[in-house]
């Protein structure tokens, strides 16, 4: 297994083993502990991408661990949070389906959410006039107030994550991430053909 392959099966770098240390080599990070290893075993090959790849799922990890802590105390997932903040951002009513693209999420998982937010009085559907098949959904005042009452604590919480690193270098990681994303998003599929 290598770095790239992701979740569990990245090679230790995205679990946080494979330095043997409970953290971080005595060069780096923890992904440095594990290239290293993997360069003692495996010479010859290029290691580089798991340098990046190995960072990438590592830094997701750990964020994923630390929760958000305005949206625990609000009794929110992030998946709760980003289905609310999707239909707040686009202003408008939007079918399930839709806020799965938007989200980035299967479908079953957008019906179980709504289905728990509904319960909480944070979104209301209604059926499409023309095709009984199609829900609409939207956000309700109190659904509407929540996420404008936890937007500014999130992003704040999200800055003091993220203050370790310098305002330009942010803007420089921003930039580098994007383009990253750009092609992730046009060149997964032929990747995996």
């Amino acid at each position: 297994m290598t770095a790239t392959d992701g979740g569990a099966h990245d090679g230790g770098v995205g679990s946080g083993s494979g330095s043997g240390d409970g953290g971080t080599g005595p060069g780096g990070d923890t992904v440095a502990a594990v290239v290293r290893q993997w360069r003692a075993v495996h010479p010859d090959l290029d290691t580089g991408p798991m340098e990046i790849i190995g960072r990438i799922n590592r830094c997701a990890a750990l964020l994923q661990q630390a929760e958000d802590a305005p949206l625990r105390r609000a009794g929110l997932s992030r998946a709760e949070f980003d289905l609310l903040g999707a239909l707040r951002r686009t202003g408008h009513e939007l079918t399930p389906g839709e806020l799965a693209r938007e989200t980035f999420s299967s479908g079953a998982a957008v019906t179980k959410r709504l289905k728990q937010l509904t319960e909480r009085g944070l979104v209301e559907r209604r059926g499409d006039t023309r095709d009984r098949r199609v829900a609409h959904v939207r956000l309700t005042d109190a659904g509407r107030d929540l996420v404008d009452g936890i937007l500014p604590e999130q992003l704040a919480y999200e800055s003091a994550v993220l203050s370790g690193v310098a305002g330009p270098r942010q803007d420089e990681l921003a930039a580098l991430l994007g383009g990253l994303l750009g092609q992730l998003e046009g060149r997964l599929d032929a990747l995996r053909a």
